[in-house]
């Protein structure tokens, strides 16, 4: 799988910018067959009930099919298997969509090929689920905005249920803006729409990508690139009178300001910048705080109280 990526990375790269193309060609039998070596045994199964070692017992057979029906574009993802499991620090449960075999396969490949699309347009305040990229560097970035930079308010914020609310239309928007491949494009569609299934219903839904999914994390990636990265970094930022930095961690992200005013601005500029995308903000986890090395001082001159010592 990693020479047949290599030979498209090397396409998209002497395109210069250009929209990829021929993506679909690349979700073949040679690909899929490693990304089978590659998934792992012990996965919990989808709607199928089919594991790895059942479908690895006739591989070739499987996945020929499954070449054929993409080729006819016939290919029609499963609906995923949705379960429920613990969400740290809350009693809240977290939804988890369980995608069948045979898809984990198609979704492996398609998230291999949209990272080598996106990976250099991605810009650099984005730290989820990106190689090379991790929680623990995106924390040491907040660390040092706010210990080494002028930072004297943070915005803290939460997206409400994005991977539930995640808009198709724009998404398709975003992913047609960066790639020509109709095909391709469209067996993204299908993952989107081919809905959940719980308590042995179907539900279709028209917004959204399951967590769990093999390609949703990128996928998400790619929404908040354009809808607030890009946003942030190349347009919002201009405006601001003072130091402005935003570190994003896939759907959660912190604001640092050195003036209140372009803090403030950034929150309620930022409400109508998500209504436009159909994103909502969590109000009860999205606030701006005074935050930072001059913060203990500066509310003491003014007769406040001792700051919030975290913002985690």
């Amino acid at each position: 799988m990693i020479a047949a990526l290599h030979r498209i990375k090397e396409c998209v790269e002497r395109a210069g910018g250009a929209k990829a193309q021929n993506l679909a060609s690349a979700i073949n039998g040679k690909t899929l067959s490693s990304a089978h070596k590659l998934m792992e045994g012990r996965k919990a199964v989808g709607t199928d009930g089919i594991s790895k070692e059942e479908y690895g017992a006739e591989l070739d057979k499987n996945l020929s099919n499954l070449v054929s029906r993409m080729k006819r574009e016939a290919y029609k993802p499963k609906p995923s298997r949705r379960v429920y499991i613990d969400k740290p620090g809350s009693n809240e449960k977290r939804p988890l969509g369980i995608s069948s075999y045979e898809d984990k396969l198609v979704e492996k490949v398609v998230a291999e090929l949209l990272e080598i699309v996106y990976e250099p347009k991605f810009c650099n305040v984005s730290f989820g689920f990106r190689p090379k990229r991790n929680c623990h560097q995106a924390i040491r970035e907040v660390i040092e905005d706010i210990q080494y930079r002028k930072t004297n308010y943070v915005v803290e914020a939460d997206i409400k249920s994005f991977f539930d609310t995640l808009d198709h239309d724009w998404l398709v928007k975003f992913l047609e803006h960066d790639i020509a491949d109709r095909k391709f494009i469209g067996i993204i569609k299908r993952f989107l729409k081919a809905g959940i299934m719980e308590n042995g219903k179907t539900i279709l839904k028209e917004e959204g990508s399951p967590q769990g999914n093999g390609a949703s994390p990128i996928l998400a990636n790619i929404y908040l690139h354009y809808v607030l990265d890009v946003w942030f970094e190349k347009s919002f930022k201009k405006g601001c009178k003072g130091q402005a930095y935003l570190i994003r961690y896939c759907d959660d992200f912190v604001c640092c300001f050195q003036y209140r005013e372009d803090a403030e601005r950034f929150y309620s500029e930022l409400i109508t910048r998500f209504e436009k995308y159909n994103l909502e903000l969590a109000p009860e986890k999205t606030k701006v705080l005074e935050f930072g090395r001059f913060t203990k001082e500066n509310r003491k001159r003014r007769g406040l109280g001792k700051p919030r010592r975290s913002i985690f």
